[in-house]
């Protein structure tokens, strides 16, 4: 029996992307619901977004976040939704479709992608895994599109399961006290935003 350790490795990444997954469901689906009522009452819009982004073997897919805009402008909640990250919760679901990673590169628009200038041969290994909630680019934030490569091409380099939950952890305080307060404590002679 021939045993391929990129092949586990995948595997595992995919049951580690499961098991969070519905953990984050369970433990946002009152949060996330209360959110939706919010929107519904006071904005009257749809509570889910849907775009289309590109996705592993640059593949379309529909990503799902809570509606944060009204005329293209963000809302009080939603500014506050953006701030914690809690605007991507509906992303739980790309993930369980398999759309999406719980860790990896940013998910980009075909507009992001040609503004970047990302739709050459030579970012190619972007599109060799799947976009991710969160990854090492969106915990650092605030960073352009050379830094935003590096640290993708970084993650792609070193993707391992505990730097995944390391992500994910540093990701969910981010959730619950905030971007900015996150970033300073973790990196207090940083300036990320």
């Amino acid at each position: 029996m021939l045993f391929s350790l990129g092949s586990f490795r995948l595997d595992m990444k995919r049951l580690f992307d499961i098991f969070f997954s519905l953990i984050a469901i369970g433990m946002f689906a009152i949060p996330a619901g209360f959110i939706g009522l919010v929107i519904t009452i006071c904005y009257g819009h749809p509570i889910i977004f849907r775009q289309q982004r590109i996705g592993r073997s640059k593949i379309p897919f529909t990503i799902f976040k809570l509606q944060t805009m009204v005329n293209n402008t963000p809302t009080g909640l939603g500014r506050l939704l953006r701030k914690t990250g809690l605007d991507e919760l509906p992303q739980f679901m790309n993930v369980l479709k398999g759309d999406m990673s719980i860790v990896g590169p940013r998910a980009l628009t075909q507009y992001d992608i040609e503004r970047l200038k990302w739709d050459t041969s030579f970012y190619g290994r972007r599109w060799q895994v799947k976009p991710g909630i969160t990854g090492f680019a969106q915990v650092y934030g605030g960073q352009n599109k050379h830094t935003s490569w590096f640290w993708d091409k970084k993650y792609i380099e070193t993707m391992d399961i505990n730097q995944d939950m390391a992500l994910t952890v540093v990701s969910f305080l981010m959730n619950v006290f905030g971007k900015r307060k996150i970033r300073k404590a973790l990196w207090p002679d940083k300036k990320l935003n």
